[in-house]
């Protein structure tokens, strides 16, 4: 099928600012979709029929026009953050057509004289605030696309709670357009009073003292996370991420996520990527909402409940991380059928039954198990000695390619064998919340630390127990 609608990207200029071949396409339109706004810029002299995007944005009515000769309307590039990569996904590509106006971040970038490629962007546009922390670093550059004309003192607001109050900002509004305008201020002195609904942001981030310095590798500090204890700690946590191994656009389980540390690190590695945690203590599940907030990855999916029942449905992962729980009956195995063939699943414990559980597995299906021995150099009276912190045992297994397809009614199937039929789904999840960030500052002495880890090349046989109360999460 020949390519039946196009997309065209309009600026604040309007139907003038257009080239020849928008135009063409507008002109010989059955009808043409978009929001009022746009539809508001279209001539007169147009014959197609208007049709406004519904307030509950649909596409099924659009989609019900195949085969005629039908436009979108869209602002600036459709393709970035646009209708028009909404559309890509659900149409093959020969059935759509898309041509780009200039976008507002070129715009933004030619009046502050911006290399865009040095850029990051940030769409707050239908997303939560709290996306925008994970972009907050001392000297970066950041463009948000606002959502109202609120944004720009609601973001002032979170900068200075995040210790970014020196932060320059720059409001743009109408770029493009007869309305342009300029605003200049910083974060912490901010009052721009009244700004239009459409404008975007450019952030020179600047931190003042005592600002968290979230670095981009994996191994945030502890005390970046609220957690009661049951927190993968930083050094183990670096270990386990770097064999979980993320990629962009995969998929981790973190079961039994505690502080929802692993699944947030995962995150932050790749905008793409993505992660469930599943938890089943209410304040634990906090901890997870407060910190995903904090650390900017709101996506971060909550599943309130236990494994392997809370297991039940959830998405084919790419990946399983399991910080707590290895010993009670069948959440190794139930996670392991999920598991998608090629997949890594990486599980620690503290415990000696936990420890023989995982040797125990690994008999029965292979892997690596990987002994951590942390300790830190702390005074004794005139002197300094070396703490030992608890041994952490690791267990690194990547499912095999042809062993079988995995979906979702043979994970429900090893669940239910793993419950012995006693499965009951009462499972909630949550989504992204808003949280402000008041996380502990911790403060510290200085330390020597000492790291060992060792591969087992052998593990001892053991036999798995039901205690899951661990006194410390690995």
């Amino acid at each position: 099928m020949p390519a039946w609608l196009t997309v065209v990207g309009i600026g604040d200029d309007g139907f003038a600012g257009l080239g020849r071949p928008a135009r063409r396409a507008l002109l010989e339109a059955s009808v043409v979709y978009g929001g009022e706004r746009h539809l508001a810029m279209l001539p007169a002299r147009l014959t197609a029929r208007r049709a406004a995007w519904p307030r509950a944005f649909d596409l099924a009515p659009l989609l019900a026009e195949r085969g005629g000769a039908v436009c979108v309307l869209a602002s600036g590039d459709p393709m970035l953050f646009g209708v028009g990569a909404t559309l890509a996904r659900q149409l093959p590509a020969g059935e759509l057509r898309v041509l780009p106006a200039p976008s507002s971040l070129s715009l933004a970038a030619a009046r502050l004289g911006w290399p865009l490629q040095d850029v990051a962007t940030v769409s707050l546009v239908g997303r939560p605030l709290p996306t925008l922390n994970a972009h907050l670093h001392d000297g970066a550059r950041v463009f948000v696309l606002s959502a109202d004309g609120r944004t720009p003192a609601v973001l002032a607001e979170l900068l200075n709670a995040r210790g970014f109050g020196a932060t320059r900002m720059t409001v743009l509004e109408h770029l493009g357009g007869a309305l342009e305008r300029r605003i200049d201020g910083r974060a912490d002195q901010w009052s721009a009073g009244e700004v239009a609904a459409l404008n975007l942001i450019a952030l020179d981030c600047r931190a003042t003292e005592g600002a968290p310095r979230l670095p981009l590798t994996c191994g945030l500090p502890d005390d970046a996370f609220r957690h009661d204890g049951q927190l993968t700690k930083r050094d183990v946590r670096a270990i386990t991420l770097a064999r979980l191994a993320p990629t962009p656009g995969e998929l981790l389980w973190d079961v039994g996520a505690g502080s929802g540390s692993i699944g947030i690190e995962w995150m932050r590695a790749h905008a793409t990527c993505r992660a469930i945690a599943i938890e089943g203590h209410a304040e634990r599940q906090r901890f997870i909402e407060h910190n995903r907030d904090a650390l900017g990855v709101p996506g971060l999916q909550l599943v309130a409940g236990r494994a392997p029942e809370a297991l039940q449905g959830l998405p084919v992962p790419d990946a399983v991380f399991i910080g707590g729980g290895v010993t009670a009956p069948g959440v190794l195995e139930a996670c392991w059928a999920s598991l998608r063939e090629g997949g890594r699943l990486v599980a620690n414990a503290v415990t000696l039954q936990g420890e023989a559980a995982l040797a125990a597995w690994r008999e029965r299906h292979g892997g690596t198990l990987t002994r951590i021995a942390l300790a830190d150099a702390q005074p004794l009276g005139g002197f300094d000695t070396w703490r030992q912190a608890l041994p952490i045992t690791l267990l690194e297994a990547t499912k095999p390619v042809g062993g079988g397809d995995v979906n979702a009614a043979g994970t429900a199937n090893a669940i239910d064998a793993a419950t012995a039929g006693s499965f009951t789904n009462a499972t909630n999840v949550k989504t992204g919340t808003n949280a402000k960030n008041d996380a502990n500052a911790k403060s510290a002495t200085n330390a020597v630390s000492s790291t060992s880890v060792t591969n087992e090349a052998k593990a001892t046989k053991g036999t798995s127990t039901t205690n899951t109360d661990l006194p410390q999460k690995p």
